[in-house]
């Protein structure tokens, strides 16, 4: 496996993405119940951290990832730039489908992390559907390709 190799100083991301080579290819931050990125405050020093992890990093690190309950904002990363976000994604819509009572409840960090892992698993190995939720769209931004056969990991 590819270590990120942060430098001490720096926190570490909730979780990577690897793909079938084991090379990060997405970072992410997760916020569960009671916090989102909704806050200004809240979202802009998330995406201060996420820079801060890609810069560190020793490798390019092509995305990068935000969660909370009502958002899954994803990101390119050129090296130097993070962009605005390129997809922005229901999070229940896309996490309902690995469970459905997930609107009905608060949803915490730990278990946010779990369920998105999940439906990146899903999207690699198509483990619980033969098309998973947003398939399409990750296709599109060239992120459902390097996550097949991949995995995922906390950091």
């Amino acid at each position: 496996m590819q270590a990120i190799d942060l430098d001490n100083n720096v926190d570490r991301p909730d979780f990577v993405a690897l793909d079938k080579e084991r090379q990060v290819i997405l970072i992410a931050e997760i916020k569960g119940f009671p916090f989102n990125f909704t806050d200004k405050k809240t979202k802009e020093y998330a995406i201060l951290r996420l820079i801060d992890y890609l810069q560190a990093a020793k490798i390019l690190i092509p995305f990068a990832m935000l969660v909370d309950v009502d958002k899954i904002l994803i990101f390119k990363w050129d090296g130097k730039n993070l962009s605005e976000p390129i997809l922005c994604l229901n999070t229940a819509n896309v996490l309902s489908h690995y469970d459905p009572e997930f609107s009905n409840k608060k949803i915490f960090s730990f278990y946010l992390t779990g369920l998105t892992e999940a439906w990146l698993r899903d999207l690699a190995y198509h483990w619980k559907s033969e098309i998973s939720p947003a398939s399409k769209e990750m296709a599109k931004i060239g992120l459902l390709q390097l996550l097949e056969e991949g995995t995922t990991q906390a950091y």
